[in-house]
């Protein structure tokens, strides 16, 4: 999309949200002329320093709530990831037949140029993403990561100096209103049900992500998850060239060979498992993935010195805060945050990756999932559950019978302190909620912080 054809001549674009893509977006909106107004049902300081910011540009912004006539006139609004499609302010504009789009959606018609490779799966889509642009980086060329990763693509449009390649991070939430996307290469890591809270059922969810695909033709190229069969299912008609990873499949394109302990691209051992510093067999899919989505981006990084370039670049890759994060080893304990890990199948990973005896630090705020599909990992790896938070009492419910549930309530000291005394030197810590961090903490990076302080306090 042109940025001319965001809205008619003298329209009013409508901003609803405004956390850091909000804000983002704006900026870059009135930065080219645009006439924009911003709102946000929160009231916080937060939010009040953002409007401030935002009328320090000639922006319009209201707190604490929405003029929906405003929106009605609007040419077009454009929602942050975090406000879901039921919202007031976005069901209104949809009644009223005014166009809605992503902060994604407005910033790709200012990055005509850059080539982007675009990732979304339900777990493993963060590492993956910031992985292929560690490795474009490890191949001199310019590129950043972007999107749901935490850096609003807006940002990057509004750079004086744009990229040349741009890793994407696209959420369910950010594919349902980015109909332009249309990436050189498009990464699907896994799927399975997450979102409940906020998607009436799975099938809704899956259809997000499907969005990915919307304008696949030929010549697209696509890299995707060969051991997982809904991947296999949405991915079977849809046009252009797939590539598989898989952790089994000795004939996928970018697979793992066991035997030799080789992480094998398109033909070639590239880097030994033991060279890759990332706790987990899903995070020797991670480095499949981006790897093989790098080299299929471009001939060039095929070449032999490609691929010493990316070899060179997994090495120096380390694990993301909250994500399998080992924060440290005290009186022969590791401590390892995982609070990224905000659904069941995302701790399910974070169990099957573990080397020692575990206690699990488990809950938070309920999305909807039973914890019932934990049960053969935890029979395997976890020694004690921890149950906190609003969670607690659905997880000890679900768990009591296959593993030790200690439930508490909604002190994380409380909980830290209990996983203190269980664990015993040679077993490990995890902190992989399965839930959302909205109980006791403003998100879940706050919690993983907390995890790591109080890990460390005695140590």
């Amino acid at each position: 999309m042109n940025p001319r054809e965001l809205v008619p001549p003298g329209s009013e674009i409508a901003v609803i949200g405004l956390a850091r893509s909000g804000r983002a977006v704006a900026t870059l909106l009135k930065k080219h002329g645009y006439n924009v107004y911003a709102s946000d049902l929160a009231s916080s300081p937060e939010t009040g320093r953002t409007a401030e910011q935002l009328r320090a540009l000639g922006i319009s912004v209201e707190i604490g709530r929405h003029e929906f006539e405003r929106i009605a006139r609007a040419g077009l609004v454009v929602t942050s990831p975090g406000v879901p499609p039921s919202a007031p302010p976005l069901a209104f504009a949809r009644e009223m037949r005014v166009r809605i789009a992503s902060e994604v959606e407005v910033a790709l018609a200012f990055l005509a140029g850059a080539r982007l490779i675009a990732v979304t799966g339900t777990n493993g889509k963060t590492t993956t993403t910031a992985l292929i642009a560690h490795l474009l980086r490890g191949l001199d060329t310019e590129a950043v990561e972007a999107g749901n990763i935490g850096t609003p693509l807006s940002e990057i449009a509004d750079r004086e100096r744009h990229p040349k390649w741009i890793s994407l991070e696209m959420s369910s939430f950010q594919l349902h209103d980015t109909p332009s996307l249309k990436p050189d290469v498009g990464v699907l890591t896994n799927l399975s049900p997450d979102h409940l809270d906020r998607y009436p059922t799975v099938a809704e969810y899956y259809a997000d992500k499907a969005r990915l695909f919307a304008n696949a033709n030929g010549d697209s190229a696509w890299v995707v998850n060969g051991d997982d069969r809904s991947v296999e299912r949405m991915v079977r008609d849809v046009a252009g060239h797939k590539y598989a990873f898989s952790l089994t499949d000795a004939e996928a394109p970018a697979h793992f060979d066991e035997r030799s302990n080789q992480l094998v691209i398109l033909g070639a051992p590239l880097l030994d498992r033991r060279d890759l510093p990332l706790l987990g067999s899903h995070n020797i899919a991670n480095a499949l993935a981006a790897a093989l989505a790098v080299m299929v981006a471009d001939r060039s990084h095929q070449t032999p010195q490609a691929r010493k370039g990316i070899a060179a670049a997994l090495r120096t890759f380390r694990s993301l805060p909250h994500r399998l994060e080992l924060v440290g080893e005290f009186g022969g304990v590791q401590w390892i945050n995982d609070s990224k890990a905000t659904n069941v199948s995302s701790t399910a990973v974070a169990i099957d990756g573990m080397e020692r005896p575990t206690v699990l630090l488990l809950g938070g705020r309920h999305k909807g999932e039973a914890y019932t599909p934990l049960a053969e990992g935890l029979k395997r790896k976890v020694k004690r559950v921890i149950a906190y938070g609003e969670a607690a009492p659905i997880i000890a419910t679900d768990l009591r019978p296959v593993v030790d549930v200690v439930r508490l309530g909604s002190d994380f000291d409380e909980v830290m302190r209990a996983a203190r005394a269980a664990a015993r030197p040679g077993e490990a810590v995890l902190l992989s909620p399965a839930c959302s961090s909205y109980d006791m903490f403003t998100n879940y990076e706050e919690r993983g912080e907390r995890f790591r302080a109080l890990a460390a306090r005695e140590a």
